[in-house]
């Protein structure tokens, strides 16, 4: 299995919140042939299953990506839309987008009014959403029709992978979650005998409030949950915080839905010492990660979230070092070798 080339296709995949089935097919081609059994739920959600211990490990990516759903096309052809997960309207503005009709892909740009045009008012104050559209190139409602579009269907910041100046700097259009995915399948793959039983896949609808995190836990019923996410990267003009890129994976302490289970953490902050893993720590007062809901789904999941940190989420765009992916991937990988049912009982217990 090439890095490189499973990177890129997770990446290239268009799979925004709700339209996830291109995800979970690529997925399925991926897990198919490491796993002992595919698990799926109603919502997309995939997971291959390795080990038959009496504890379950749950690791979940997220399949989805921001994006954005037509909602409306004008009598001179432009398509007004919504969004699909939280976005910042000024960097949508002259971006890419591609549109996922009855007759195929069909490639749109974010208009606005130029520069020239705005009152000192506008200039000063964020761009408004509701006055953004999409343009696809035509000049009427009827030619957007011919092209297949309707209202409801799905669109996807467009961006393609790219190997950076720096090879270990990868630059992709949604590294929030194809990350955590692409972990998922390598993890699975590393483990072919795990103590525990591993369940490793990937959820849909973590992006509109973390939905499809409550349907694959009831699915999976986990012993431990770890929800493989991206984090913030501070290392950049302007940004404070914690977490650099190319200095290691992260174990996020606490957002805004969960408090990492202290017993669990403790646990992998312990085998990552014994091994030599660096970490990171971080904590985020505006975000959430599926750990949340699989932490209060059936009668509670210990869960943490494991990650790394990566510039310019949740915009067309975004960039993560290699070096912090395979750090992440050493670590979850120490992680499962190390569980075992009675260790896996002390952490429930929380007397690890």
């Amino acid at each position: 299995m090439d890095q490189l080339e499973l990177f890129k296709r997770l990446t290239d995949c268009n799979a925004v919140s709700g339209y996830e089935q291109p995800m979970t097919a690529l997925m399925r081609e991926y897990l198919e042939p490491i796993s002992d059994k595919i698990i799926t739920d109603k919502t997309g959600s995939i997971f291959g299953r390795k080990g038959s211990g009496r504890h379950t490990l749950m690791l979940a990516g997220h399949l989805d990506e921001i994006g954005f759903m037509v909602t409306s096309i004008t009598d001179d052809g432009f398509i007004k839309f919504t969004n699909l997960g939280y976005w910042w309207v000024n960097v949508m503005l002259s971006q890419k987008v591609t549109i996922s009709g009855r007759n195929g892909d069909v490639r749109g740009v974010i208009g606005g009014k130029p520069p020239h045009v705005l009152t000192l008012k506008e200039m000063e104050l964020a761009a408004d959403k509701a006055a953004l559209f999409i343009d696809i190139g035509v000049d009427s409602k009827e030619e957007v029709l011919a092209a297949g579009i309707r209202p409801g269907d799905p669109i996807t910041p467009y961006s393609e992978f790219e190997v950076m100046t720096n090879p270990d700097y990868l630059l992709a259009k949604a590294w929030d979650n194809r990350f955590g995915c692409a972990l998922a399948i390598e993890t699975l793959r590393d483990n072919p005998n795990p103590q525990i039983s591993v369940v490793s896949g990937a959820v849909t609808q973590e992006e509109t409030m973390s939905r499809g995190a409550k349907t694959a836990t009831y699915t999976v019923k986990p012993s431990l949950a770890i929800a493989l996410d991206v984090g913030i990267c501070s290392k950049t003009p302007g940004m404070t915080g914690n977490a650099k890129m190319g200095e290691g994976p992260i174990v996020v302490l606490v957002d805004t839905w969960h408090i990492s289970h202290p017993s669990f953490r403790k646990f992998v902050a312990d085998v990552a010492e014994k091994k030599g893993i660096t970490v990171q720590y971080d904590y985020m007062t505006g975000g959430f990660t599926d750990a949340g809901h699989m932490a209060q789904s059936l009668e509670g999941a210990p869960a943490i979230t494991i990650s790394v940190p990566t510039r310019y989420i949740h915009s067309n765009v975004s960039m993560m070092n290699r070096r912090d992916y395979d750090g992440a991937l050493k670590l979850v990988n120490a992680v499962i070798r190390e569980l075992n049912d009675d260790i896996v009982d002390s952490i429930i217990e929380q007397t690890y």
